[in-house]
């Protein structure tokens, strides 16, 4: 079921990216590309394997991370629901099946399309500091998430009050669960990485939006609807969506003071390593 699940992800989501490609970036782009191809990808070799490499710690950080939390004993799931109290039920409260619908596609599918997508349409853009700031604010965002899911113990509203909150997504689409458990945990809810990486396209959306409109706004849109679907859905806090619109600010303003201030090639360079030319 996961196998099936995945691939029904993967389809979706690579027809959406096509469809957009072709309505936001153009033939031209992409014929301009295939011949600047090699120095794109040199360009951002060395933060895409920084990505990755975050991303495996993370993949093995994961599992041990709730050990080190309880060890710690930072429990703010209490704390979180005093200050916001009920929001959420009220919340689910407003339900419906339409709404319940467009939130889990949403919350599945369009948070996938909308990581996935800017980097193949920054990847177009001859100047490549955009597609750097974008995967270096993903970096840091999963960077920083980790730390925080490291010292903070956090159960989401589902978790807390299962005689209250429903489990939208799961009730209404079962088949996704073999899916999100292999990346969710119960403890690490705050801050929500649905909200600060969605937050985090949209702000830099908002710094191409001379080159790309269309998808400024339709970035803006998606990451409204993900952090809405988060909550709607009895995953999250408002609390962990407002922390993870904070975290995407620090992530992009981080990553554009960091990325052009040094250079990998430049060192190697100097070192008769790398020859740019070549």
């Amino acid at each position: 079921m996961f196998l099936q699940t995945l691939a029904q992800v993967i389809v979706v989501v690579a027809a959406m990216i096509v469809v957009s490609t072709a309505a936001f970036a153009g033939r031209q782009r992409l014929v301009e590309t295939t011949g600047d191809f090699r120095r794109r990808v040199a360009a951002i070799l060395p933060i895409v394997l920084v990505l990755v490499s975050v991303l495996l710690f993370n993949s093995v950080a994961r599992d041990l991370a709730p050990e080190v939390s309880w060890m710690i004993g930072w429990e703010l799931t209490g704390m979180i629901y005093d200050i916001e109290g009920d929001f959420i039920v009220w919340l689910q409260a407003q339900a419906t099946p339409e709404l319940t619908a467009y939130f889990s596609f949403i919350y599945i599918y369009g948070y996938v399309f909308v990581l996935v997508f800017p980097v193949i349409a920054y990847f177009l853009l001859p100047n490549t500091r955009p597609i750097r700031e974008l995967l270096a604010a993903y970096t840091l965002n999963y960077t920083l998430g980790l730390v925080c899911y490291v010292f903070v113990i956090a159960y989401g509203p589902r978790n807390m009050m299962p005689e209250l909150i429903q489990a939208l997504l799961y009730d209404t689409y079962p088949q996704y669960q073999h899916l999100t458990r292999q990346v969710n945990r119960n403890t690490n809810v705050f801050p929500s990485l649905h909200a600060s990486l969605s937050t985090t396209v949209a702000l830099l959306a908002y710094r191409t939006r001379e080159v790309y409109r269309g998808w400024f706004w339709l970035a803006v849109w998606l990451a409204v609807s993900v952090s809405l679907s988060t909550m709607y859905l009895g995953i999250h806090w408002a609390i962990d969506v407002v922390a993870g619109i904070g975290l995407a600010w620090l992530a992009v303003e981080l990553s554009t003071h960091l990325v052009g201030r040094w250079s990998v090639y430049d060192g190697l360079e100097r070192r008769g390593l790398w020859n740019r030319s070549r």
